[in-house]
């Protein structure tokens, strides 16, 4: 991962530099801010590489950015873009399409190659997460993707699977046990030209691609009801809009079972509760964890990691 803050340059120089190097060097982008804002300037990114994409995350005090033909001329993308709005909302304007508000937590997508102009609506500035995935990557070829000019996801059904994978992506760089990445962008990439009319769902493409992104938000509604010790396939399954017998098949392609991936959550959870809570009852952490009794707790512990759950606490933060 490259992070830079501008923290690293004098004052009276950060927003130049970051203008000059960060914009239009490393993003294609033209930025601009009055200068008698110049001084109080602040901006940080990291950069990843994940899956044959790129995986940036940004934030920045207000200033305006532009994409023009010039800036495209000087540094082609020739991507997709699957873009997070964080923190205060966004602005998208100067396309052929009409300008658009982008809230918090919503996506949109984009081909890197078309103008546009974007600030954000608040005074707490930029925060973004963006995917960068390159056209040559992609197998689903349509002349049509270099024409996506920005616009919101809105593709209701299609949102949580969109952000389910996006979240396991930014994850998976310090989780090697996390969905394959190159999986993640594919599916993230095939999410955008479906809700754009580009994929159809149904084609063996969209199909992976929603596999994919279903598994992952199967995971990530295992976690949010771990507490819950009646968590069973088929209260995931309602709530991914699919049958318990696709619930199953989605997890026989992946590493564990449904009960498998139920109960390694729990255990992982258990174990960050006594990391963090060391006083904390453990007959509390199991049934917080969701499991159905503390002898359960202690027998499935013990069969996992070969001793008890207060062997585990005492070894310390050393031994963890």
């Amino acid at each position: 991962m490259y992070r830079w803050c501008t923290d690293e340059v004098e004052p009276h120089d950060r927003f130049d530099y970051w203008r000059e190097v960060r914009a239009k060097g490393l993003f294609g982008v033209t930025a601009e801010l009055q200068r008698e804002r110049r001084a109080d300037f602040f901006g940080e990114f990291s950069l990843r590489q994940l899956g044959g994409a790129g995986l940036v995350e940004l934030k920045a005090s207000p200033y305006t950015v532009e994409r023009s033909a010039s800036d495209i001329a000087y540094a082609p993308g020739d991507s997709i873009c699957v873009y997070q709005q964080l923190g205060s909302g966004g602005w998208f304007g100067g396309m052929r399409a009409s300008e658009f508000a982008i809230a918090n937590g919503s996506f949109a997508t984009s081909h890197t190659d078309l103008p546009y102009r974007t600030a954000p609506l608040a005074a707490g500035g930029f925060h973004l997460r963006i995917v960068k995935i390159p056209m040559s990557s992609i197998p689903a070829q349509d002349k049509r993707m270099r024409e996506l000019a920005p616009k919101t996801f809105n593709d209701h059904a299609l949102a949580p699977l969109l952000a389910a994978c996006f979240t396991d992506l930014g994850e998976g760089a310090a989780d090697e046990s996390a969905t394959d990445a190159t999986s993640l962008v594919q599916a993230l990439a095939h999410l955008a030209l479906i809700e754009r009319g580009i994929v159809r769902p149904g084609s063996r493409r969209g199909q992976a691609a929603l596999r994919t992104a279903r598994l992952s938000q199967a995971r990530h509604l295992i976690v949010r009801h771990l507490q819950n010790p009646d968590l069973a396939p088929a209260m995931v399954s309602d709530q991914l809009g699919v049958s318990v017998r696709h619930l199953h098949m989605l997890f026989e392609a992946a590493e564990k079972s449904f009960s498998q991936t139920v109960t390694d959550e729990r255990l992982k959870q258990s174990r960050r509760l006594m990391r963090e809570a060391p006083e904390r009852l453990i007959a509390d952490i199991a049934t917080s964890c969701g499991f159905e009794s503390l002898a359960t707790y202690y027998r499935v512990f013990n069969a996992a990691y070969g001793m008890a759950p207060g062997d585990f606490r005492a070894q310390g933060p050393e031994g963890r």
